[in-house]
């Protein structure tokens, strides 16, 4: 276990860890237990029923957050010609072919989501060893290897966030910042884990919606109530 400073330890006073709260409640909490300096984040993990080890049950798709994630990312687009200049008019921080391919491979990545038109797939797959393992490349299935560059790209700077499950059957993702205020991050966690409903596999046996724990980004965690946070979903 490592050891934990004192403001964390002290706002980890506040919470009882036996218990599930619900969504505001446990939202005003996680907010008052921050202490960093900066914006901390407000970060959920939610624990599915599923077994990710069988591809029928593999929980991955992407989710437009009303109040998106208050971070600024940095969108590169792999494209030619017109498309390469949709992309740019779109707000997309790096567009290119070749010469962006060629950038890094020899080491450079500063940028944090990538878009690809199909036609230039065949190209980005040689790279596709190096933006891999970075969770960087384009891929279809997040509708992120697309000719529609510009609706992508706006829609990933407005807030649009990928996620995944991962081996334990977790999804974590940020779903805001703590400078949001508690109104603003409920309806981004709804969204979120609304979506995650609608994908629910069919395969998928008992109890779906495990457990959601929050958290900002240096501050202690707490369990909320999956049940009531669902209840929220059907009034929206």
């Amino acid at each position: 276990m490592p050891k934990r400073g004192k403001k964390y330890r002290k706002g980890a006073e506040a919470l009882d860890s036996t218990r599930m709260y619900e969504l505001e409640e446990g939202l005003e909490l996680t907010l008052q237990a921050k202490y960093a300096k900066f914006d901390e984040s407000v970060d959920i993990a939610v624990k599915l029923g599923v077994d990710p080890r069988h591809a029928d049950q593999m929980v991955r798709s992407s989710v437009m957050l009303p109040h998106g994630t208050g971070k600024e990312v940095r969108v590169l687009v792999f494209a030619k010609g017109e498309k390469e200049n949709e992309a740019k008019e779109a707000g997309a921080d790096f567009a290119g072919s070749d010469e962006l391919i060629e950038k890094i491979k020899e080491g450079w990545f500063e940028f944090d989501k990538t878009v690809a038109t199909p036609d230039m797939m065949g190209e980005v797959g040689k790279i596709g060893r190096m933006l891999g393992p970075r969770n960087l490349m384009p891929n279809a299935k997040l509708g992120t290897v697309t000719f529609d560059v510009g609706k992508v790209v706006a829609e990933i700077k407005k807030g649009k966030v990928d996620f995944r499950v991962d081996k334990a059957g977790i999804i974590h993702a940020a779903v805001g910042k703590a400078s949001f205020g508690k109104e603003k991050l409920t309806d981004n966690i709804v969204a979120f884990i609304d979506k995650i409903i609608q994908l629910k596999p069919s395969s998928s046996k008992g109890i779906y919606l495990r457990g959601i724990s929050l958290s900002t980004t240096m501050g202690p965690g707490l369990k909320v109530d999956p049940i009531l946070v669902s209840s929220l979903i059907k009034k929206s």
